[in-house]
């Protein structure tokens, strides 16, 4: 099997078409942006692994914490989720770990949706304008054609005594599916008023 190289002749540059262009053909300006660029990036990778490093670093230390708690003292420090708050002595700074979960639905949720708008036509004058304009805002899909669970689940929080609406819900309960898991890292100082804020990790609200 022939492989391809992307080595550069000395003395070009590969534009962004992909095209070689002779080092003497390029303007200093456009040299030195290239350079500036390059320079920012290249820093701005290593300062991002360095940062990986410290939340796999991080999260092993709380975890080794938490099996040590819990052969100590015979607690659970976590929970079944593996949320865990961790506090300094002094109250001075908060570790925090949240475990969330990835949920979407499978095709159950169109025979939800179906058993809704049958409720919705079923009840003598309609329904109130306002529930119908929920249900349509729960269902709306996004970019990648998939339905927001929170926002469907929101419509479990209300309060209808009907069969078929609470059949309608417990169908939407079954849809969901869990499709993994992320952990989330995130650091809190408290201030003189005795609020935590947290610290940003992110370069933009620095």
């Amino acid at each position: 099997m022939n492989s391809q190289t992307n080595t550069i002749p000395t003395g070009y540059r590969k534009n962004a078409k992909g095209d070689l262009v002779p080092e003497a053909r390029i303007k200093p300006v456009d040299k030195l942006r290239d350079e500036v660029v390059s320079d920012i990036v290249i820093k701005a990778k290593a300062l991002r692994q360095a940062m990986l490093d410290f939340k796999l670093a991080t999260m092993s230390q709380i975890t080794d914490f938490v099996d040590l708690s819990g052969s100590e003292y015979g607690i659970n420090v976590g929970g079944k989720k593996g949320n865990v708050s961790l506090t300094s002595f002094d109250g001075q700074y908060q570790v925090r770990r949240a475990v969330g979960e990835h949920r979407v639905f499978d095709e159950r949720i169109q025979t939800a949706k179906t058993l809704i708008d049958e409720c919705i036509h079923s009840w003598s004058g309609g329904a109130d304008d306002r529930l119908m304009a929920m249900v349509e805002h729960a269902f709306r899909v996004d970019q990648q054609g998939q339905i927001n669970v929170n926002q469907v689940l929101s419509l479990r929080q209300l309060d209808i005594d009907d069969a078929n609406w609470k059949k309608a819900m417990d169908a939407i309960a079954d849809a969901i599916q869990i499709t993994g898991t992320s952990e989330y890292l995130r650091l809190y100082e408290r201030l003189p008023n005795g609020k935590y804020v947290q610290l940003s990790m992110d370069i933009s609200t620095l």
